[in-house]
């Protein structure tokens, strides 16, 4: 028995390990098919970009995109309001027909408003052509420092500021010496756009006539307080592009997030001061309408022209910038 059971054990141990090799290569394939899909899955966790990498990663070819189809959208909105408004569909009374009921006076404010915001522009391009033409205040405001953007801005800032705190006198006194002031330091700020050339220049300045008389031929035709309304969203945007703006000074738009933020000071802010030229001009309209005949300080046709001429400002800005190639156009 003993001898038989001893001769009997490999023969038990064979069936054994049968037995139990058996159901292993059964599973085998789902093992190696389990660690095969573990090592995949760790190589695309670790293949699968961050948030900071995202950002950060080189913009696309549509990284203007979503800004192009705004502005599309704005310029549709507003050939849209032209159109309407021209025709006279509207049933409420807009500026054009109020204008047949005003007094010289009301007459007389706007006919100054719109000579100062001329004079304005004139000031600015002849400034911006002689800064342009010395080299030495060209190199000066030409400087992308920190202190150096502090300073200009500042000083922009501050000579608006003081020409609008001076009380108007007609004639030629010391509120129009500070007006003219600011407006020679605005175009000694602008003077480097000059670097883009002549013909872009010319190109822009048309475009931007086109579209300030355009917004501003929807601003008569529409009900006289159509856009009085819009201020608040207005300040709310304007909040927004002059964060973008400063951001896009550290951030470059060769970056996904640069491009998105320059996107939204370039595009944004074209579309923010084409509705500030609307509020403005009914804005300047009914304060002459409105303001006292016999008030202790008289009506200030500077400084109604100013807000006007700031709004012109950006948008022949941000059309030179975008006809120059800056928003992502490929030549």
């Amino acid at each position: 028995m003993l001898s038989r059971l001893v001769l009997g054990r490999p023969i038990l141990s064979a069936s054994l390990v049968k037995s139990a090799l058996r159901p292993i290569s059964r599973h085998e394939p789902l093992i190696r098919q389990f660690a095969r899909d573990s090592r995949e899955s760790v190589t695309r966790a670790r293949a699968r970009p961050t948030l900071k990498e995202r950002i950060m990663a080189p913009a696309g070819p549509n990284a203007f995109a979503l800004g192009k189809g705004a502005l599309a959208g704005g310029s549709v909105i507003g050939l849209g309001a032209l159109c309407y408004y021209g025709l006279g569909l509207s049933s409420k009374a807009n500026i054009l027909d109020n204008s047949m009921l005003w007094p010289e006076y009301v007459k007389q404010r706007i006919r100054s408003t719109y000579a100062y915001f001329g004079g304005s522009v004139i000031l600015t391009a002849l400034s911006a052509a002689a800064v342009f033409r010395t080299p030495q205040l060209l190199n000066l405001v030409s400087k992308n420092g920190f202190m150096s953007i502090l300073a200009t801005v500042g000083l922009m800032i501050g000579s608006g500021m003081v020409a609008q705190s001076i009380p108007y006198k007609s004639g030629i006194g010391t509120k129009q010496l500070a007006w003219a002031t600011h407006c020679a330091i605005v175009g000694a700020v602008v003077a480097p756009l000059c670097f883009l050339g002549g013909p872009i220049l010319t190109r822009a300045a048309w475009y931007t006539a086109g579209v300030v008389g355009g917004l501003s031929t929807v601003a008569a035709c529409a009900p006289s307080d159509k856009f009085l309304y819009m201020g608040g969203p207005l300040a709310i945007g304007l909040g927004f592009v002059f964060a973008s703006s400063l951001a896009s000074m550290w951030l470059p738009p060769t970056t996904a997030l640069g491009a998105g933020i320059y996107s939204l000071s370039l595009y944004g802010g074209l579309l923010l001061f084409s509705g500030f030229l609307l509020y403005d001009t009914q804005r300047i309209v009914r304060k002459a309408e409105t303001y006292p005949l016999y008030a202790e300080r008289p009506f200030d046709p500077v400084n109604s022209a100013m807000s006007i001429y700031m709004d012109t400002l950006n948008i022949f800005i941000r059309i030179a910038t975008i006809l120059a190639g800056g928003g992502g156009r490929r030549k």
